[in-house]
């Protein structure tokens, strides 16, 4: 009898685990909740498709924070350059940008998925939308049974074996709501709740600011977070953040979100450093500061000497007390290094991505759950984060492929067994 198999959730993962078991053959149902499938890959690539990167490979995996040791063998079978083979065998060519990020040619992200549900259409993948999944519960026999909610009412499925590519928790309008975790909770699989990544954060500006800035770009400048000392704990990146109505966001933000996540976790605040002149070496800022300015304001003075207006000298008023900005050194100091407090990220749902999900010391190697044995993981929906950059999209298509390999061993295995608990 032809084993049956599902996976439940039609982003990049739950699509590239149904690749890798169609090409072997192995009949696939695909279920999602939504009208159509890869909403929120399609939206990724709104702005430009940019799929993976072309730095070093251990410099990629770092990217990964605590969950490099982990994602980097799944990395190493299907990693940047596989994604852009890949890419190629559904007729797509891809370049590297300047920042070493890799993209499609065409920037888009259509051409692509319609390129990619072609083939997996007719490699045998039978795909259902409309299909929200509810539960899961083992059938004395072995394998599954699968709970649905369509727009004809509920149904059910009998599976021996589930790639769940569930997403995470942002974006729920395109399906990431994070749903599943409450199903998981009561199945006793060990997870870690969802929180933001790659988001903006509050912090308390004024009025003036909020009004007459909001919206603007802060260009060409540094930042690192401080610790509770307000010592720098790690290197300065280059960059640029947008000031919001309640904060900021930003790439330069995003690639710090993590280590300000974890601040406000742990001391209920966070501190960015922000170098305004990342240009300028302290010494000289402080020796362009102290120069007579005659009559002319402080504002004209510094516009003068260090070309600070606008925004970054609206900063400087926002943060600085009367008796700093009148104190050349400590003027010069703060330029090179200006505390910005924050106060929460963003909400989940206005979040890139999410940080949390499935632990991963609750699954194998094959990203299969220890307890419950044909029941596979991949994608957002496993604990782990990264900063945009091609490192968020490549590691869901490496867990899709890395669970999709994992479903077809498990399916070929003489020792396949029922589940351990329920």
């Amino acid at each position: 009898m032809t084993a049956r198999v599902a996976v439940i959730g039609g982003g990049p993962a739950g699509l590239m685990a149904a690749e890798v078991l169609a090409a072997a053959g192995q009949p696939v149902d695909l279920y999602d909740a939504m009208p159509s499938v890869g909403r929120k890959f399609l939206m990724a690539g709104k702005g430009g498709m940019n799929i993976t990167h072309a730095e070093a490979f251990a410099d990629f995996c770092g990217r990964y924070g605590e969950a490099q040791a982990t994602l980097a063998p799944l990395l190493g079978r299907f990693g940047p350059d596989a994604v852009r083979a890949w890419m190629q065998g559904l007729g797509i060519d891809s370049f590297v940008g300047s920042s070493r990020r890799v993209f499609p040619i065409g920037m888009r992200a259509a051409p692509l998925l319609r390129a990619w549900l072609h083939r997996l259409r007719q490699s045998g993948v039978r795909i259902h939308v409309r299909h929200r999944w509810l539960g899961i519960d083992p059938l004395a026999e072995g394998g599954y049974r699968l709970g649905f909610a369509g727009a004809d009412g509920e149904r059910q499925h009998d599976v021996d074996a589930v790639v769940f590519a569930l997403g995470g928790g942002s974006w729920a309008k395109l399906g990431s709501d994070g749903a599943w975790m409450a199903p998981f909770a009561r199945l006793g699989i060990a997870t870690t709740p969802l929180r933001p990544a790659n988001c903006g954060f509050d912090c308390d500006w004024s009025a003036v600011l909020r009004e007459r800035f909001a919206g603007q770009p802060l260009k060409n400048i540094g930042a690192c977070v401080a610790g509770p000392d307000g010592v720098p704990t790690g290197d300065w990146r280059r960059g640029e953040i947008m000031v919001t109505t309640t904060g900021i966001e930003g790439t330069l933000v995003y690639a710090l979100s993590a280590t300000l996540r974890k601040a406000i976790e742990t001391h209920g605040e966070a501190t960015l450093l922000i170098d305004l002149l990342p240009q300028h070496d302290h010494d000289s800022v402080i020796a362009a500061v102290a120069r007579p300015r005659g009559s002319r304001s402080l504002a004209s003075h510094l516009q003068g000497t260090l070309g600070l207006k606008g925004l970054k000298m609206a900063l400087l008023h926002e943060g600085l007390s009367k008796a700093t900005l009148a104190d050349p050194a400590a003027l010069g100091a703060a330029i090179k290094a200006l505390p910005l407090r924050l106060a929460a990220p963003r909400p989940l749902d206005e979040a890139i991505s999410s940080a949390g999900g499935v632990r991963f010391d609750a699954v194998d190697p094959q990203l299969m759950l220890k307890q419950y044995p044909g029941l596979f993981c991949a994608g957002e929906m496993l604990d782990w984060e990264a900063p945009t950059g091609g490192y968020l999209l490549t590691a869901c298509l490496s867990t899709g492929h890395a669970a999709g390999q994992g479903a077809l061993a498990w399916l070929q295995s003489p020792h396949r067994h029922p589940p351990t608990s329920s």
